[in-house]
């Protein structure tokens, strides 16, 4: 698996990373999610990301994996669903970071997201100021943003965090002539989210009320074709995520330990060719102007 350096962290992550959203949810037993993490981990990954509001994922993590803690970047999200705390406090901010270490077991989170936390919060400066307090005080080595659009901007140029993560795939490209050159000009390391786009491709007709619908809908417009472009849509997508500058891991969930090792040799081609790629940007820019970064 190749490993990059995310920005100027320190830290080194694994060009896929593993998405922890699955294993949350509670139709899926401890047994079948201790076997999809030791999967993601003997395949070379390393960058597990989860979320407070991802169920039983930073518990499954702690228990299931923990002892394999030395093997793997741990990145999660917070701000919100801490009881007894209002969102978006510097409280809930430090609740929600002492959660998230015993639930996972661990003395320290390595990346630590204020999740989609909206611009003005992050101008006022409390939530921001206390996250930098955990990172002081060793219990966060980097603080981070996951959002988009107007608030990822100010993230970004506010030079109060390491790492960001943020939706970048084929359908969504809004991000790489703006936060991604930005992220590369100061160091900070990028987590992509989506990048196969909840994979619209399935789906015949609209999925009207679906996760994946906006993306259907862009992808439509845009009118391509596989026989086209020359290979199965998931590899294009992923190969695409994976490959744009700026990005160091692209994050993917999955149940299936088979759809796992499929990503993983997928990234092995490398780069798509340059005037795929090209026309793949061609593409969105010509019809996406007024297309933002999904949140």
């Amino acid at each position: 698996m190749m490993e990059r350096a995310f920005g100027s962290t320190g830290l080194q992550v694994s060009a896929l990373g593993f998405g922890a959203g699955h294993i949350g949810q509670d139709t899926m037993t401890d047994r079948e999610a201790a076997r999809i993490l030791n999967e993601a981990l003997d395949a070379g990954i390393t960058l597990i990301d989860t979320a407070r509001g991802y169920g039983l994922s930073e518990e499954r993590i702690g228990k299931l994996i923990g002892h394999r803690r030395q093997e793997f970047v741990l990145s999660t999200k917070i701000g919100y669903g801490i009881p007894g705390f209002e969102d978006w406090t510097a409280p809930c901010i430090r609740a929600g970071i002492d959660a998230a270490l015993k639930l996972m077991r661990t003395d320290v989170l390595d990346v630590v997201h204020l999740h989609s936390c909206p611009r003005e919060i992050l101008e006022a400066g409390e939530v921001t100021e206390e996250l930098h307090r955990a990172v002081e005080a060793g219990k966060v080595r980097v603080a981070a943003y996951s959002g988009e659009n107007e608030a990822l901007e100010a993230a970004l140029h506010s030079g109060s965090f390491g790492s960001i993560q943020l939706s970048v795939n084929i359908c969504d490209q809004a991000s790489l002539e703006s936060a991604l050159p930005a992220a590369r000009e100061g160091g900070i390391g990028v987590i992509a989210k989506r990048p196969i786009a909840n994979a619209p491709w399935r789906y015949a007709e609209r999925p009207v009320g679906e996760y994946v619908e906006d993306y259907w809908v862009r992808f439509r417009e845009m009118g391509w074709h596989k026989a086209e472009l020359g290979m199965n849509w998931d590899e294009l997508a992923l190969r695409f995520a994976a490959f744009t500058p700026g990005v160091h891991s692209c994050i993917v969930g999955t149940a299936n330990p088979e759809r796992l090792r499929h990503n993983a040799r997928l990234l092995e081609k490398g780069p798509l060719p340059e005037e795929l790629e090209k026309k793949l940007r061609s593409d969105f820019h010509s019809h996406g102007a007024d297309w933002v970064g999904l949140v």
